[in-house]
């Protein structure tokens, strides 16, 4: 069962939340933070991209960057522009992007039921990244970046929470990016009590994005055996229904040495391919293809998709398997040079500029993962192949900070 608990969040004064609150460190590259951060102080970036105000080139996981990052953190705090709640709370966290609107609850969870297998993965870690997480960490003594999981919703509990967003909210700012960023605080004992006798009932919890920030936080907690708050991690549980997975799309180099004609062919043994207008693909099992200014549907063959493994099933594992690796060559999309990913917020659009503009040969197109499949084969302890899931809209971080010591 999910035994989650309240904290006493470290967050921005409502005013300055739109210009503290940032992306997650992962989505952007150094260039891109210092870019953002350009002209703001109040930047987080300068906490979770702590390399942009040291001279470029710097490595990345030198000494120096860490303690940039403490350095940043405690004038933020020195100078008032993050204040302590005075007791524990929960928090709701609204995020609405377009037509999409997501209530999550803000909340910390156990790193030991992560460990126990409570709290649920479904990807691999890579060990450099962790190690990174856990620096920043400790060099903090915070937890700044949420861990998003997911959970099957339950009635009572999504009553609970339309009750609570409908009175007046403590944040609410708009980010650069369109997105709407509102925050409620759960401070009185009674509703408290509601939501962790709620989440009681909830036999598990599911990784949706963060699996380096909980494989880190896990860490932490072994090594200080729990002392002060690190034996919890901050989290940010948003219930199944509401989530939003978007496309994770590819972009390959060549073509392995075939011919567009050649290629076409080739994929025909697996698909049913027809020539379309629209990129997106609009069912599981169906995929775009873009090669020499043209947009293809390729649709699987039936006798393809009947296995009874549910990552077997998936359009991510059926591509890689029978196409990527025996028609382009690309044996581990972990480390070929030879294909990139593309998030799908950027769209279609950016599959056709890579590929027109001679950087790629060819894109694939892909439908979104169900978060139905991410949670069966977390169940049943399986992986999900690199690049299964796009999330959006993504959590900010400095939004509600998680303080370990």
């Amino acid at each position: 069962m999910a035994s989650i608990k309240p904290f006493a969040a470290l967050r921005p004064r409502p005013e300055l939340a739109g210009r503290i609150c940032e992306l997650p460190y992962d989505v952007m590259s150094s260039e891109e933070a210092r870019e953002m951060a350009r002209g703001n102080p109040l930047s987080f970036l300068h906490v979770s991209k702590p390399e942009i105000d040291l001279p470029a080139g710097t490595d990345l996981y030198s000494a120096e960057v860490y303690a940039k990052g403490r350095e940043n953190f405690q004038r933020l705090i020195r100078d008032g522009a993050l204040f302590q709640e005075k007791q524990p709370c929960f928090y709701l966290y609204r995020q609405v992007m377009g037509e999409h609107s997501q209530v999550g609850l803000v909340a910390a969870a156990s790193c030991q039921e992560y460990l126990d297998g409570i709290i649920k993965k479904h990807e691999l870690t890579r060990p450099d990244k962790e190690d990174d997480r856990v620096r920043h960490i400790e060099a903090l003594n915070s937890q700044t970046g949420p861990v998003f999981l997911a959970y099957r919703s339950v009635s009572t509990l999504d009553a609970l929470v339309a009750s609570r967003v409908a009175l007046p909210p403590a944040v609410d700012f708009a980010s650069t990016d369109g997105v709407r960023h509102t925050a409620w605080v759960v401070d009185d004992l009674g509703t408290i009590q509601r939501i962790e006798a709620e989440f009681q009932n909830i036999p598990f919890l599911y990784i949706a994005d963060g699996h380096h920030r909980s494989a880190a936080a896990g860490r932490v907690f072994r090594s200080r055996g729990g002392e002060g708050h690190s034996g919890r991690f901050l989290t940010v549980i948003f219930p199944h229904n509401q989530m939003q997975i978007l496309p994770y799309n590819r972009v390959l180099k060549d073509l392995h040495g075939k011919t567009a004609e050649e290629m076409l062919a080739a994929l025909d043994s697996h698909f049913v391919r027809t020539s379309c207008l629209n990129p997106k693909p609009g069912q599981k099992h169906e995929l775009g293809f873009y090669l020499e200014g043209r947009w293809y549907s390729l649709r699987f063959r039936e006798n393809l998709t009947q296995s009874k493994d549910p990552i077997e099933r998936l359009d991510v594992t059926l591509l890689q398997r029978l196409v990527l690796k025996p028609l382009f060559g690309i044996d581990d999309p972990r480390t070929s040079k030879r294909i990139n990913f593309v998030g799908g917020i950027r769209g279609t659009a950016e599959l056709e500029k890579l590929v027109n503009g001679g950087e790629y040969a060819c894109a694939f197109s892909m439908f979104p993962t169900g978060i139905e499949d991410l949670m069966e084969i977390a169940d049943g302890g399986g992986i999900m192949p690199p690049k299964s899931t796009w999330f959006e809209p993504k959590l900010r971080d400095a939004m509600f900070c998680h303080q370990i010591a």
